[in-house]
Protein backbone atom coordinates (compact mmCIF):
# COMPACT_ATOMS: atom_id res chain seq x y z
CA UNK A 1 0.00 0.00 0.00
CA UNK A 2 0.92 3.40 -0.81
CA UNK A 3 2.80 5.19 2.13
CA UNK A 4 0.63 8.36 3.78
CA UNK A 5 2.43 11.73 3.09
CA UNK A 6 0.17 13.29 5.60
CA UNK A 7 -1.27 12.58 8.83
CA UNK A 8 -4.07 12.44 11.18
CA UNK A 9 -4.40 15.93 13.39
CA UNK A 10 -5.86 15.70 16.74
CA UNK A 11 -8.57 18.31 17.38
CA UNK A 12 -10.21 17.10 20.48
CA UNK A 13 -10.25 14.38 22.78
CA UNK A 14 -10.94 10.73 20.55
CA UNK A 15 -11.36 13.13 17.29
CA UNK A 16 -8.80 13.64 14.65
CA UNK A 17 -8.75 15.48 11.41
CA UNK A 18 -6.84 13.82 8.44
CA UNK A 19 -6.34 16.36 5.55
CA UNK A 20 -7.53 16.23 2.31
CA UNK A 21 -5.10 17.49 -1.17
CA UNK A 22 -5.51 19.66 -4.07
CA UNK A 23 -2.10 19.03 -5.28
CA UNK A 24 -1.49 20.29 -8.76
CA UNK A 25 -1.55 17.75 -11.59
CA UNK A 26 -4.14 15.60 -9.56
CA UNK A 27 -7.97 14.92 -8.85
CA UNK A 28 -8.35 15.96 -5.01
CA UNK A 29 -9.20 13.89 -1.77
CA UNK A 30 -11.69 15.22 0.58
CA UNK A 31 -10.60 16.16 4.26
CA UNK A 32 -11.52 12.43 6.56
CA UNK A 33 -12.63 13.01 10.22
CA UNK A 34 -11.52 10.56 12.29
CA UNK A 35 -13.49 9.51 15.93
CA UNK A 36 -12.70 7.08 18.57
CA UNK A 37 -15.53 5.60 20.91
CA UNK A 38 -15.54 3.19 23.96
CA UNK A 39 -16.02 0.35 21.75
CA UNK A 40 -14.46 1.46 18.21
CA UNK A 41 -13.66 3.70 15.05
CA UNK A 42 -15.52 5.80 12.52
CA UNK A 43 -14.25 7.47 9.52
CA UNK A 44 -16.29 9.93 7.87
CA UNK A 45 -15.08 10.55 3.94
CA UNK A 46 -12.64 8.29 3.14
CA UNK A 47 -10.42 10.11 0.51
CA UNK A 48 -10.02 8.94 -3.03
CA UNK A 49 -5.97 8.28 -3.28
CA UNK A 50 -3.85 4.98 -1.92
CA UNK A 51 -1.70 7.78 0.31
CA UNK A 52 -4.68 9.20 1.98
CA UNK A 53 -6.53 5.56 2.72
CA UNK A 54 -3.11 4.48 3.65
CA UNK A 55 -2.89 6.93 6.55
CA UNK A 56 -6.92 6.21 7.40
CA UNK A 57 -5.67 2.61 7.71
CA UNK A 58 -2.20 3.08 9.82
CA UNK A 59 -4.64 5.13 12.49
CA UNK A 60 -6.93 2.85 12.76
CA UNK A 61 -4.12 -0.03 13.53
CA UNK A 62 -2.73 1.98 15.89
CA UNK A 63 -5.82 2.88 18.01
CA UNK A 64 -6.31 -1.14 18.56
CA UNK A 65 -10.09 -1.30 18.08
CA UNK A 66 -12.15 -2.36 15.09
CA UNK A 67 -13.29 0.20 12.57
CA UNK A 68 -16.50 0.03 13.29
CA UNK A 69 -18.24 2.45 10.59
CA UNK A 70 -17.22 4.93 7.85
CA UNK A 71 -19.86 7.28 6.72
CA UNK A 72 -19.67 9.17 3.24
CA UNK A 73 -20.72 12.50 3.10
CA UNK A 74 -22.10 12.37 -0.76
CA UNK A 75 -21.12 10.60 -3.76
CA UNK A 76 -17.93 12.31 -5.28
CA UNK A 77 -14.90 9.89 -5.74
CA UNK A 78 -12.81 12.04 -3.57
CA UNK A 79 -14.96 11.33 -0.17
CA UNK A 80 -15.59 8.07 -1.07
CA UNK A 81 -13.12 6.04 -2.82
CA UNK A 82 -11.35 4.90 -0.21
CA UNK A 83 -13.92 2.41 1.39
CA UNK A 84 -12.44 0.25 -1.13
CA UNK A 85 -9.67 -0.20 0.90
CA UNK A 86 -11.44 -0.11 3.61
CA UNK A 87 -13.28 -2.49 3.58
CA UNK A 88 -10.35 -5.06 2.62
CA UNK A 89 -8.69 -3.82 5.91
CA UNK A 90 -12.20 -4.18 8.02
CA UNK A 91 -14.95 -6.38 6.31
CA UNK A 92 -17.24 -6.36 9.03
CA UNK A 93 -17.52 -2.35 8.37
CA UNK A 94 -20.96 -0.86 8.12
CA UNK A 95 -21.42 2.01 5.95
CA UNK A 96 -23.58 4.66 5.71
CA UNK A 97 -24.56 7.29 3.34
CA UNK A 98 -27.50 9.06 1.63
CA UNK A 99 -29.82 7.09 -0.92
CA UNK A 100 -28.75 9.68 -3.58
CA UNK A 101 -25.10 8.06 -3.20
CA UNK A 102 -26.74 4.58 -4.39
CA UNK A 103 -28.18 5.99 -7.14
CA UNK A 104 -25.22 7.80 -8.04
CA UNK A 105 -23.56 4.41 -8.04
CA UNK A 106 -25.88 2.33 -10.20
CA UNK A 107 -26.86 5.33 -12.41
CA UNK A 108 -24.21 7.59 -13.09
CA UNK A 109 -20.85 6.18 -11.95
CA UNK A 110 -21.46 3.49 -14.85
CA UNK A 111 -21.55 7.49 -17.15
CA UNK A 112 -18.61 8.02 -16.18
CA UNK A 113 -16.66 4.55 -16.27
CA UNK A 114 -17.72 5.18 -20.17
CA UNK A 115 -16.73 8.99 -20.60
CA UNK A 116 -13.39 8.01 -18.90
CA UNK A 117 -12.84 5.09 -21.06
CA UNK A 118 -13.60 7.38 -24.31
CA UNK A 119 -10.66 9.44 -22.72
CA UNK A 120 -7.80 6.92 -22.07
CA UNK A 121 -8.88 5.65 -25.99
CA UNK A 122 -8.57 8.79 -27.07
CA UNK A 123 -4.87 9.51 -28.84
CA UNK A 124 -5.13 13.17 -27.88
CA UNK A 125 -5.71 12.84 -23.98
CA UNK A 126 -2.14 14.07 -22.33
CA UNK A 127 0.00 11.76 -19.97
CA UNK A 128 -1.23 13.82 -17.12
CA UNK A 129 -5.04 13.22 -17.55
CA UNK A 130 -4.12 9.67 -18.41
CA UNK A 131 -3.08 8.87 -14.78
CA UNK A 132 -6.32 10.63 -13.53
CA UNK A 133 -8.57 8.89 -15.46
CA UNK A 134 -6.61 5.36 -14.45
CA UNK A 135 -7.01 6.11 -10.57
CA UNK A 136 -10.84 6.71 -11.24
CA UNK A 137 -11.93 3.86 -13.42
CA UNK A 138 -9.54 1.80 -10.91
CA UNK A 139 -12.09 2.74 -8.40
CA UNK A 140 -15.12 2.74 -10.26
CA UNK A 141 -14.38 -0.90 -11.06
CA UNK A 142 -14.74 -1.10 -7.15
CA UNK A 143 -17.79 0.67 -6.61
CA UNK A 144 -19.91 -2.34 -4.83
CA UNK A 145 -17.85 -0.99 -2.35
CA UNK A 146 -19.29 2.86 -2.24
CA UNK A 147 -22.92 1.32 -1.77
CA UNK A 148 -24.12 2.23 1.76
CA UNK A 149 -25.29 -0.71 4.09
CA UNK A 150 -26.88 1.82 6.06
CA UNK A 151 -29.26 4.49 4.29
CA UNK A 152 -29.21 8.38 6.09
CA UNK A 153 -32.59 9.14 5.49
CA UNK A 154 -35.47 11.05 7.03
CA UNK A 155 -34.64 13.76 9.89
CA UNK A 156 -32.03 14.48 11.69
CA UNK A 157 -31.20 11.48 13.98
CA UNK A 158 -28.53 10.36 16.92
CA UNK A 159 -27.01 7.49 16.67
CA UNK A 160 -24.53 5.39 18.97
CA UNK A 161 -21.38 4.46 16.69
CA UNK A 162 -18.71 2.74 18.31
CA UNK A 163 -19.88 3.84 21.72
CA UNK A 164 -19.81 7.50 20.50
CA UNK A 165 -22.98 9.46 20.11
CA UNK A 166 -23.20 11.47 16.72
CA UNK A 167 -25.81 13.22 15.47
CA UNK A 168 -26.22 12.84 11.77
CA UNK A 169 -28.74 14.69 8.85
CA UNK A 170 -29.27 14.45 5.07
CA UNK A 171 -29.40 17.89 3.20
CA UNK A 172 -29.72 18.79 -0.54
CA UNK A 173 -27.46 20.90 -2.22
CA UNK A 174 -24.14 19.35 -3.42
CA UNK A 175 -25.01 16.04 -5.16
CA UNK A 176 -28.47 15.76 -4.79
CA UNK A 177 -28.35 14.27 -1.10
CA UNK A 178 -25.15 15.00 1.30
CA UNK A 179 -24.94 13.70 4.55
CA UNK A 180 -23.49 15.92 7.02
CA UNK A 181 -22.55 14.60 10.84
CA UNK A 182 -22.14 16.40 14.22
CA UNK A 183 -19.96 14.55 16.79
CA UNK A 184 -21.58 15.42 20.29
CA UNK A 185 -19.07 15.50 22.27
CA UNK A 186 -16.44 17.33 20.52
CA UNK A 187 -18.88 19.86 19.01
CA UNK A 188 -17.13 19.52 15.26
CA UNK A 189 -19.54 19.77 12.38
CA UNK A 190 -18.51 17.89 9.23
CA UNK A 191 -20.23 18.99 6.57
CA UNK A 192 -18.92 17.66 2.91
CA UNK A 193 -18.60 19.75 0.11
CA UNK A 194 -21.22 22.51 1.63
CA UNK A 195 -18.20 24.03 2.45
CA UNK A 196 -15.14 24.03 0.13
CA UNK A 197 -11.98 26.16 -0.74
CA UNK A 198 -11.19 27.45 -3.01
CA UNK A 199 -14.34 28.25 -3.96
CA UNK A 200 -17.68 26.46 -4.10
CA UNK A 201 -17.64 23.25 -6.28
CA UNK A 202 -20.77 23.33 -8.19
CA UNK A 203 -20.52 20.71 -10.81
CA UNK A 204 -23.71 18.54 -9.42
CA UNK A 205 -24.58 21.34 -6.68
CA UNK A 206 -28.31 22.93 -7.13
CA UNK A 207 -27.59 26.69 -5.85
CA UNK A 208 -30.82 27.53 -4.21
CA UNK A 209 -30.89 24.22 -1.98
CA UNK A 210 -27.66 25.11 -1.45
CA UNK A 211 -28.30 28.10 0.68
CA UNK A 212 -31.27 26.91 1.79
CA UNK A 213 -29.22 23.74 3.50
CA UNK A 214 -26.39 26.30 4.77
CA UNK A 215 -28.70 28.14 7.12
CA UNK A 216 -30.28 24.85 8.12
CA UNK A 217 -26.37 24.34 9.35
CA UNK A 218 -25.30 27.36 10.99
CA UNK A 219 -29.00 26.34 13.49
CA UNK A 220 -27.17 23.68 14.61
CA UNK A 221 -25.42 23.48 18.32
CA UNK A 222 -21.93 22.90 16.76
CA UNK A 223 -18.45 25.00 17.26
CA UNK A 224 -16.31 24.20 14.61
CA UNK A 225 -17.31 23.00 11.25
CA UNK A 226 -14.82 20.39 9.29
CA UNK A 227 -15.01 21.41 5.22
CA UNK A 228 -15.19 19.26 2.32
CA UNK A 229 -12.05 20.60 1.90
CA UNK A 230 -10.04 23.49 3.30
CA UNK A 231 -8.81 24.14 7.35
CA UNK A 232 -11.35 23.39 10.00
CA UNK A 233 -13.49 26.40 10.27
CA UNK A 234 -14.76 28.21 13.87
CA UNK A 235 -18.70 29.21 13.66
CA UNK A 236 -17.44 32.76 12.76
CA UNK A 237 -15.61 31.46 9.56
CA UNK A 238 -18.95 29.49 9.05
CA UNK A 239 -20.59 32.16 9.26
CA UNK A 240 -18.66 34.47 7.32
CA UNK A 241 -18.40 31.77 4.46
CA UNK A 242 -21.93 31.66 4.23
CA UNK A 243 -22.23 35.33 3.75
CA UNK A 244 -19.63 34.95 0.69
CA UNK A 245 -21.36 32.19 -0.88
CA UNK A 246 -24.81 34.37 -0.55
CA UNK A 247 -23.02 37.13 -2.22
CA UNK A 248 -21.05 35.16 -4.93
CA UNK A 249 -24.24 33.84 -6.23
CA UNK A 250 -26.20 36.96 -6.65
CA UNK A 251 -22.87 38.43 -8.45
CA UNK A 252 -23.71 35.44 -10.51
CA UNK A 253 -27.20 36.16 -10.82
CA UNK A 254 -26.60 39.72 -11.74
CA UNK A 255 -24.27 41.14 -15.11
CA UNK A 256 -21.24 41.74 -12.99
CA UNK A 257 -18.00 40.03 -15.05
CA UNK A 258 -16.53 36.48 -13.52
CA UNK A 259 -13.66 38.67 -12.63
CA UNK A 260 -15.59 41.32 -10.50
CA UNK A 261 -17.67 38.15 -8.75
CA UNK A 262 -13.86 36.24 -8.29
CA UNK A 263 -12.23 39.88 -6.66
CA UNK A 264 -15.87 40.27 -4.20
CA UNK A 265 -15.01 36.78 -3.26
CA UNK A 266 -11.50 36.75 -1.76
CA UNK A 267 -12.42 39.79 -0.43
CA UNK A 268 -15.37 38.75 1.45
CA UNK A 269 -12.89 35.65 2.46
CA UNK A 270 -10.53 37.33 3.56
CA UNK A 271 -7.97 35.21 5.94
CA UNK A 272 -9.94 32.13 5.10
CA UNK A 273 -8.25 32.16 1.92
CA UNK A 274 -4.43 31.17 1.77
CA UNK A 275 -2.39 33.72 -0.31
CA UNK A 276 -1.59 30.68 -2.53
CA UNK A 277 -4.58 30.17 -3.69
CA UNK A 278 -6.06 33.30 -5.32
CA UNK A 279 -4.42 32.97 -8.65
CA UNK A 280 -6.62 29.67 -8.96
CA UNK A 281 -10.09 31.02 -8.24
CA UNK A 282 -11.09 33.37 -11.24
CA UNK A 283 -10.30 30.59 -13.86
CA UNK A 284 -12.34 27.78 -11.36
CA UNK A 285 -15.14 30.30 -10.73
CA UNK A 286 -15.35 31.00 -14.87
CA UNK A 287 -15.55 27.36 -15.44
CA UNK A 288 -18.47 27.23 -12.90
CA UNK A 289 -20.19 30.22 -14.56
CA UNK A 290 -20.18 28.77 -17.98
CA UNK A 291 -21.03 25.62 -17.03
CA UNK A 292 -23.59 26.24 -14.36
CA UNK A 293 -24.37 29.72 -12.86
CA UNK A 294 -24.92 31.22 -16.00
CA UNK A 295 -25.52 28.10 -18.35
CA UNK A 296 -28.22 28.42 -20.72
CA UNK A 297 -31.47 26.98 -19.95
CA UNK A 298 -32.50 23.83 -17.50
CA UNK A 299 -28.37 23.62 -17.40
CA UNK A 300 -28.66 25.76 -14.25
CA UNK A 301 -31.29 23.61 -12.36
CA UNK A 302 -29.69 20.36 -13.40
CA UNK A 303 -29.20 18.92 -10.22
CA UNK A 304 -32.05 20.56 -8.34
CA UNK A 305 -34.37 17.65 -7.18
CA UNK A 306 -38.07 18.05 -5.77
Amino acid sequence: MAQPKRQPEPLAEGVWLLPGSFDRGRQPDGNSLLLQGRDGLVIVDSGRHAEHVAALIAWAGERGQPLRAVINTHWHLDHLGGNIELRRFAPELRSYGSIALRDAVERQMPDSETELRSMLADPATDEQTRRMVEIDLALYGGRANFLPDEHVDGPARAVELGGRWLRIGVERGVSGGDVWVLDQASGVLAVGDFVTLPVPFFDTACPAQWQATMRRLEALPFERVLPGHGPLMSRDDFKRYLGALDRLLSCAASDRSVSECSTGWITDLGPLLPAASQRSIAPMLGHYFEERLRAPGAAQTRYCTP
